[in-house]
């Protein structure tokens, strides 16, 4: 081991192109002075959520070798192919089949283009001892970290990212069959801790747009992770944290038309069962065509601000809790 640590950038292909065109990203490796753990951290898995593609930058420029203990390895470009669309997932002209890279870990070397690309990255997270995959999400989100419920290992790296809202999700068993019907058991936190390894999915809020504060709680996140894992000296703060159940039940338009939400409404705020979230309208008769309410108690933990909106979008999320520190 180097006495100051080492850094390398290595270019990865990930598919092919029928064209011949190499899909490739850079897979960094930061090897510490002293023997460790392994940590993986991707972003921008879904291309327009680049906040945690800044985050890994950020990382890389403040991250000390000669202080690290184990090794780092960071993919700020998890899919070039949604990075340069600006997109969550892929035309189906390049993937029909499997058009979300996030529903087919761990992926195929014979598969379907998503399929393939994620095999190829699954080969840096099957040595890995703990996951983070860097999500955002919508510009009005509060950003939150969430974890398999029951998995112990897991939900203490969540706690150790910092985030003051943990999001549990029920996973295979404990699952619903909606969980199941859109793929959600391809997940690369749900794979992971299948296959022994604790994962977690920060989602630092917004996208398209590098945000100062989302993006600093993502550094400070993966580096408390790292002193978690006893990869870098020092403790990880004690912080005031509740712990919600992520649910499949969002709040959706059931109408086509106009959304406006209540003003007063505030993204972590606590909202009774039935709370009145806003009004979709008809835009040239100026008819009531929903009265939106929650459909449960929680935190309102996400509330779209895009005014129009289709039969069937989501308009807001409300995460039940289950424990308060």
């Amino acid at each position: 081991m180097a006495v100051s640590g080492t850094h390398t950038a290595q270019d990865v292909v990930l598919a092919r192109l029928p064209s011949g065109v190499e899909l490739s990203t850079t897979v960094h490796t930061y090897e510490g002075v002293d023997d460790g753990p392994t940590v993986y951290v991707q972003a921008a898995q879904h291309g327009r959520e680049i906040n945690g593609t800044e985050t890994l930058r950020r990382v890389h420029e403040r991250l000390s070798l000669r202080n690290l203990s184990g090794t780092l390895v960071t993919v700020p470009v998890a899919n070039p192919l949604t990075f340069d669309r600006v997109s969550y997932t892929t035309p189906e002209a390049l993937d029909s089949v499997n058009p979300n890279m996030n529903r087919v870990w761990p992926g195929d070397d014979a598969g379907t283009l998503h399929q393939r690309m994620a095999g190829r990255l699954w080969e840096f997270v099957r040595d890995a001892d703990a996951v983070v995959d860097l999500h955002t999400g919508s510009p009005d989100m509060l950003p939150h970290v969430v974890y398999l419920e029951g998995d112990e290992r897991s939900r203490a790296l969540a706690e150790a990212f910092g985030t003051g809202l943990l999001l549990s999700e029920r996973a295979d068993e404990d699952a619903t069959e909606e969980w199941f019907r859109r793929g959600f058991d391809g997940k690369l936190r749900v794979v992971s801790v299948r296959e022994g390894i604790p994962a977690i999915t920060p989602e630092l809020a917004h996208n398209k747009q590098i945000l100062e504060d989302p993006v600093e709680l993502g550094v400070d996140g993966v580096f408390d992770v790292l002193r978690y894992m006893d990869m870098l000296e020092g403790e990880v703060p004690d912080r005031d944290q509740t712990v919600a159940r992520n649910h499949l039940g969002q709040v959706q338009a059931t109408a086509s038309g106009l959304f406006r939400p209540r003003p007063s409404l505030e993204v972590g705020q606590f909202v009774p069962d039935g709370a009145d979230l806003g009004t979709v309208y008809h835009p040239t008769t100026y008819e009531s065509l929903q009265d939106v309410a929650a459909d449960r108690e929680g935190i309102l933990y996400a509330l779209t601000r895009e005014a129009t909106v289709k039969a069937g979008d989501q308009l807001a999320s409300v995460a039940l809790v289950r424990e308060e520190s």
